[in-house]
């Protein structure tokens, strides 16, 4: 990914926060910052909690951002 999208397929990273977990499956219910939810792939970053901010892209977080 370059700073502004994916070389591969054009999208862009998303921040998005945490609402709900299910450490099962390494899945999050997420939402962004215009409100819209999304089930997301959490299987690279580890454990992640409610609260948590992740940058994802095309479903999957790739990082978990610091707790300021």
């Amino acid at each position: 990914m370059t700073a502004e999208h994916c070389q591969t397929c054009g999208d862009v990273a998303a921040r998005m926060l945490v609402l709900a977990v299910d450490e099962a499956e390494a899945l999050a219910l997420c939402q962004d910052e215009e409100g819209r939810r999304l089930s997301v792939d959490t299987g690279v970053v580890g454990s992640v909690l409610p609260g948590d901010t992740l940058l994802v892209h095309a479903g999957a977080a790739l990082i978990k951002e610091p707790v300021a």
